[in-house]
């Protein structure tokens, strides 16, 4: 089966790709792997999880297991060190190399993660922001230290709410930039990405989006920590922190691994650790459930019992 393109208005032909997107602990890994072997040609996986990239960061980002992504190529893991700068730029150019490189080959991409803006970033492109001449980075920069990540979440939670929703509490990086956005140009920086035109966009995508019972879906997460726990996390801390890396690196400050390096430095106990983690990792899903929900097109599916359903779909846009 050849994969066809798309012909858009502009007269551009569009490679297609699939799309596997939903909140953390939904099952997206094992229906990736699923739909990758189900379609003929058969698929390859180009993972889009902010964490995942990163190497060491094994146990608290549940990774795909060596026997699945020898069962199936996996893109985008393990492609960085734990104080390398990695950004949503950085992954579309790497990303869309991959997906490239797997169309190349014949077989289907298949975009797989949780990590919304990584995937508009691939499928869309990104737009580009403002630059920074007059020092309001060092000036936000300055209010952090001075007044805490807190203070400037709020504020930006005050100017463009929007963006607030889409970004976590503790994400240091985007917060900042998008009050520097704000500032730069007086307008919210999600009033700048609505109008931002993505006639850079190379891909066709079809949107799966996994869905389960909010109930299940958070005693899952609970599990998935009690898990990490067992698993030795702690020890993968341990170790990282031992071979020289910063307990500040923007890698360390997902969730998960900031607050066990808070249990490491004593500023809480096991117990709290772990009730923080299921508690933020909760929040995370409500948030990309909120994000996803925003895409459109997207289709919605329980997994594993709508996998005939899925395999039936992608088969059917690939064909288009």
């Amino acid at each position: 089966m050849a994969i066809r393109q798309m012909k858009f208005k502009d007269n551009r032909l569009r490679d297609k790709i699939g799309v596997i997107a939903g909140p953390t602990a939904s099952g997206k890994t094992g229906l990736s792997i699923d739909v990758a072997k189900g379609l003929n040609p058969r698929g390859e996986i180009v993972y889009a999880d902010s964490a995942a990239v990163y190497r060491c960061l094994d146990i608290g980002t549940a990774k795909p297991t060596v026997e699945e992504m020898r069962e199936v190529p996996h893109h985008l893991i393990d492609v960085c060190d734990i104080d390398d700068d990695f950004n949503a730029e950085i992954y579309s150019k790497t990303a869309t190399d991959a997906v490239k490189k797997i169309l190349k080959c014949k077989k289907v991409p298949i975009v797989t993660g949780g990590t919304g803006l990584y995937i508009k970033a691939l499928v869309h492109g990104l737009f580009q922001s403002p630059k920074d001449t007059g020092g309001v980075r060092e000036e936000l920069l300055k209010e952090l230290d001075e007044r805490g990540l807190d203070a400037l979440f709020s504020k930006l939670k005050d100017v463009d709410r929007k963006s607030a929703e889409a970004i976590s509490p503790n994400d240091r990086t985007r917060i900042i930039r998008a009050l520097e956005i704000y500032r730069l140009t007086g307008r919210p920086a999600s009033k700048i990405r609505e109008k931002h035109a993505f006639k850079d966009s190379a891909f066709d995508p079809l949107y799966i989006g996994l869905k389960m019972d909010r109930k299940l879906l958070y005693r899952r997460i609970e599990d998935r920590v009690d898990q990490m726990i067992e698993l030795g996390i702690i020890s993968e801390v341990e170790e990282i922190l031992k071979r020289g890396y910063s307990p500040d690196c923007r890698s360390l400050s997902t969730i998960g691994y900031k607050e066990i390096v808070s249990h490491i430095r004593g500023e809480i106990d096991l117990e709290t650790a772990i009730r923080l983690i299921k508690r933020n990792t909760r929040r995370l899903a409500k948030r990309q459930i909120t994000w996803f929900k925003k895409v459109k097109g997207i289709s919605w599916f329980e997994y594993p019992y709508d996998l005939p359903m899925i395999l039936k779909k992608i088969n059917s846009f690939l064909n288009r």
